[in-house]
């Protein structure tokens, strides 16, 4: 007797920090056997054909029937484990598919994802998975249960999950007991607006964001989840003060994308290093721009055949600030799993909280056949001294939407100070480019034009590794 699937996700893409449900009923076993209980196997996966045999099991779960009779299953905490933030590019899924930074190969060198020159696909944030269910039981009260295993299973359907998170305000969709948050918003279509909205980036950062020159960041997608909809290029357009110029980049091999989306499920979230360090790593026609004096650039993704599908993202270059402020520049998780970047140009303040493990040293030496005394020795010594940095920053004037995305930067549980571009930096220190730290600021008041005019924010983060001293 077949189990019957009676609940699951609603929509087929689905965000992994969200309550994973699924119900499975059958009634005459119920009724009428002993030990009922109802199993599932979990089955995760990069690749869809391996979901139905034993190499993808991670894990097999059971449950006894509730007061309805029925077995209710929430996976998350079994499966959000299996994702994690994409901190570099992926290089060995898609063959011949290579992410480059200044013009180096992941695969040769690797680097963070923040610094990609072009395209990278992703490595540890979008799975597929399915579920097998079963019900397993035994004929009297007395005798054995049998062997699941050698039963029929009944196969939910293929789900592809991503490392993104839902709030309990986020609205969902209910049909047939069945609900979910549709991602569908995210998913690119081959129509152009107005016939068909454009969709959005796979981020709630606003469509108008600011950078320095020398400000790295990457721009993430969903792909291949509509059958016209796949990315084929981006077109970059640039502008300034009476003239523009554009290019294209295609999303292919060569570029760190691929033309294919294959049986991988890397291969439906990309990256595009689209801000301006990105851009001076490769493109000629941005370093002419920059020298016509840039002002701004947008950047839109297109289907072949010229059709957009993308809202735009415009990026506003950033001048020194006047008043000599050190700019910096964070990134951090946001919902969706992917990363969002601000740059701090106002005023900062570093400063250094010190630990201190002291001992006291004696003032001569006793081991010897005289006592000599010696001006460094004697007193209270320090052992270890450890050093915390801690910056706190300011921005600029900012909008309602920019106060109301900053509460994920408060929230998230992966920050980083990312540094700026510089020509002469080589491989051997790229660990300094991308510097771990954590936001200690303990409340967050959102800000409104209505109660407080001109709106400026304060955060103070705190670097994550400690200064390293000599041992005495």
């Amino acid at each position: 007797m077949a189990v019957s699937i009676d609940q699951q996700p609603l929509y087929s893409v689905l965000p992994i920090g969200q309550q994973i449900i699924f119900s499975a009923s059958e009634p005459t076993i119920v009724a009428t056997k002993f030990k009922v209980k109802f199993v599932a196997q979990v089955h995760i996966s990069n690749f869809p054909i391996n979901l139905s045999n034993n190499s993808a099991l991670i894990g097999t779960f059971k449950t006894t029937p509730n007061n309805a009779g029925v077995g209710i299953f929430d996976f998350r905490s079994v499966i959000e484990t299996f994702l994690k933030p994409d901190n570099e590019p992926q290089t060995d899924i898609v063959p011949g598919s290579d992410s480059e930074y200044k013009g180096t190969k992941a695969q040769d060198t690797m680097f963070p994802l923040h610094l990609v020159d072009k395209f990278a696909i992703s490595k540890n944030s979008i799975k597929y998975f399915a579920i097998n269910f079963f019900i397993e039981y035994a004929d009297t009260a007395t005798d054995s249960v049998i062997d699941f295993t050698t039963l029929d299973p009944t196969s939910s359907e293929q789900w592809t999950m991503f490392n993104g998170v839902l709030q309990y305000d986020d609205n969902l969709d209910i049909f047939n007991n069945d609900y979910g948050y549709s991602m569908s918003d995210y998913f690119f279509t081959g129509i152009n607006y107005p016939a068909y909205p454009n969709k959005s980036f796979l981020t709630t950062a606003p469509d108008i964001q600011y950078a320095r020159l020398e400000d790295y960041g990457t721009i993430p997608f969903f792909n291949f989840f509509d059958a016209n909809g796949y990315v084929y290029e981006f077109e970059i357009e640039y502008f300034w003060d009476g003239g523009s110029s554009s290019e294209t980049v295609l999303w292919q091999n060569s570029n760190g994308g691929t033309t294919s989306a294959g049986p991988f499920s890397n291969t439906r979230l990309g990256y595009f290093g689209a801000f301006p360090a990105n851009l001076q790593n490769w493109s000629a026609t941005f370093a002419t721009a920059v020298t016509n004096g840039l002002t701004h650039y947008t950047v839109q993704a297109f289907a072949s055949g010229s059709i957009y599908i993308s809202n735009i993202l415009q990026v506003n270059i950033l001048c020194p600030n006047l008043k000599g402020y050190e700019a910096v520049r964070l990134t951090w998780l946001n919902k969706w799993g992917t990363w969002d970047y601000y740059t701090f140009n106002m005023k900062s303040t570093r400063s250094v909280t010190t630990n201190r493990t002291s001992y006291t040293q004696l003032g001569g030496t006793w081991n010897e056949s005289t006592f000599k005394i010696a001006g460094y020795k004697g007193g209270k010594k320090n052992f270890r001294v450890n050093s915390t940095e801690k910056i706190k920053l300011n921005t600029d004037f900012v909008t309602e939407e920019e106060g109301v995305w900053f509460e994920q930067l408060i929230n998230s549980n992966e920050v980083y100070v990312l540094e700026g571009f510089q020509s002469d930096r080589p491989f051997s220190s790229l660990n300094t480019y991308v510097q771990p730290t954590t936001v200690t600021n303990s409340s967050y008041v959102r800000k409104t034009i209505a109660n407080d005019k001109l709106m400026q924010y304060t955060f103070e983060i705190e670097k994550s590794k400690m200064k390293r001293t000599q041992a005495v």
